[in-house]
């Protein structure tokens, strides 16, 4: 599988991700999730992610893992908006995914401008994050967010960060400018960036007019991003998903703009049911 730059991070990461959602966002599925997590490792992945917010996802990662921790990079998140709170998930992800460090740990779905002046406030979340990079504990810093690419704009602009995690289908193309307005600024800062919800939460698959969601990673990885993070239901999916990964071919400027026309007419229906379903 080919690899990427993960922006300033100087790392190289698989061009698919393994997310935390799926089948990996549950509770007592822990042979399955041990022997899912195995097969993504067998199959060459190496950008693991999950959030202190995904039921057992990553106590799942932490009881799979073990010696193969060294093999991967290990991202995870925290929805807590104070210094405290976060330090606080901070402590539970290291002790669930068994490990002294992880390599990314993200802000995690920040969505309005009362978030983020929550989060940048004396005592906010922003200071956990800093703090435990300085100690350690994070090699690396970011932010994710799937609702407004101005929000988005201002944590980049206002903390030098290393890594940003957003939308990337044509979908977002025709209907927000999270890639008009959050890649750019990104590239200009070298923060790595990270591809969500590449088939906009599943409903993708409702567009009877494509009858292979392969169309969808190609373009959001013909995007400038470094990966695409999938979360899986099960071995099958994430076996197609690699296969498309190893197969993977961009698409040319005419391919990526037909691809947009012919999403856009259902654009807004795809993103109020991925808007309904909240960070899932």
């Amino acid at each position: 599988m080919d690899k990427r730059r993960l922006g300033r991070t100087g790392v190289e990461v698989t061009i698919m991700g393994l997310g935390g959602e799926g089948l990996l966002r549950s509770h007592g599925r822990e042979r399955e999730a041990y022997t899912f997590i195995n097969k993504a490792l067998d199959l060459g992945i190496n950008y693991f992610e999950t959030a202190r917010a995904y039921d057992d996802s990553e106590v799942y990662y932490g009881k799979a893992l073990r010696e193969r921790r060294k093999d991967i990079f290990l991202a995870s998140k925290s929805h807590a908006r104070t210094r405290e709170g976060a330090l606080g998930h901070l402590h539970e992800t290291l002790r669930n995914l068994k490990t002294d460090h992880l390599d990314l740990w993200q802000i995690h779905d920040v969505r309005t401008i009362g978030d983020v002046e929550e989060i940048f406030a004396v005592g906010g979340a922003v200071d956990a994050f800093v703090e435990a990079k300085e100690k350690g504990l994070t090699r690396f810093i970011g932010v994710t967010g799937h609702q407004s690419p101005s929000v988005i704009g201002e944590c980049l602009r206002r903390l030098d960060l290393d890594t940003v995690l957003v939308p990337i289908n044509p979908a977002e193309a025709s209907q927000k400018s999270f890639l008009e307005d959050i890649l750019p600024l990104a590239r200009e800062r070298d923060v790595g960036i990270i591809g969500m919800k590449i088939y906009v939460r599943g409903f993708a698959s409702k567009l009877t007019f494509y009858t292979s969601m392969e169309a969808f990673f190609r373009y959001a990885l013909s995007q400038p991003i470094a990966t695409a993070v999938i979360g899986c239901d099960n071995l099958e999916q994430l076996e197609q998903n690699v296969y498309y990964a190893r197969s993977f071919k961009p698409m040319d400027w005419e391919q990526q703009d037909g691809f947009v026309d012919a999403v856009a007419p259902h654009a807004k229906d795809l993103l109020y049911y991925r808007e309904e379903m909240g960070d899932r």
